[in-house]
C-alpha cells in the first residue's frame, strides 16, 4: 500500500491533490510543456512518467487505468482530442522506443512576478536517446594492465 505524503500537500486534502495532479497531467499531455511552480513540477514528474509507461504498453487495461487516473470527464471543447486518446495515440508513438524512462524534463525559470514563487517548465522529451560511445583502451595501456594482472 502506498505511504501517504507527510506534511503539507499541494492542496488542502489528498483528494484535492489528486485533482491538481490530474489536471496538470492533462495539460502537460495536451500542450507537451507547461509552466508551473517547482513544487508542483517535481510532484507531477513521477505521476506523468508512470502514465506514459502505461501508454507505451498500449493495451485496453492500461488505457482504462490511465483514464481512471486523469479522469474521463471531457468538456465540449476537448471532445475531439481527449487526453487519454492524445497520450496513447499521439504522444506515446513519438517517444523513442529505446528510452526506458526520463520522459519529462524540468527546467527552472525566473520566479513569478506577483509572489516570487519559484517557477519551472516541465516538458515531454521526444529526443532520440543517444548511446554512449565506448572508448577502447590504447594498445600501450592494455599491455600495461595485462602485465600488472600477472
Amino acid at each position: 500500500m502506498p505511504k501517504p505524503t507527510k506534511g503539507a500537500r499541494l492542496g488542502s486534502s489528498p483528494a484535492h491533490e489528486r485533482k491538481i495532479l490530474a489536471n496538470l497531467a492533462k495539460s502537460l499531455i495536451e500542450h507537451e510543456a507547461i509552466v508551473t511552480t517547482e513544487t508542483k513540477a517535481k510532484r507531477l514528474q513521477p505521476y506523468v512518467e508512470k502514465l506514459i509507461t502505461k501508454a507505451r504498453k498500449g493495451d485496453i487495461h492500461n488505457r482504462r487505468q490511465v483514464a481512471r487516473k486523469i479522469g474521463t470527464q471531457v468538456s465540449k471543447a476537448e471532445r475531439e482530442l481527449d487526453a487519454v486518446y492524445t497520450l496513447f495515440d499521439v504522444v506515446a508513438p513519438k517517444i523513442d522506443p529505446e528510452r526506458e524512462g526520463g520522459y519529462t524534463r524540468i527546467v527552472k525559470m525566473p520566479p513569478r512576478r506577483g509572489d516570487n514563487a519559484p517557477m519551472a517548465q516541465i516538458s515531454l522529451v521526444f529526443d532520440k536517446l543517444e548511446k554512449k560511445a565506448k572508448v577502447s583502451k590504447p594498445a600501450a595501456e592494455e599491455k600495461v594492465s595485462e602485465a600488472s594482472a600477472e
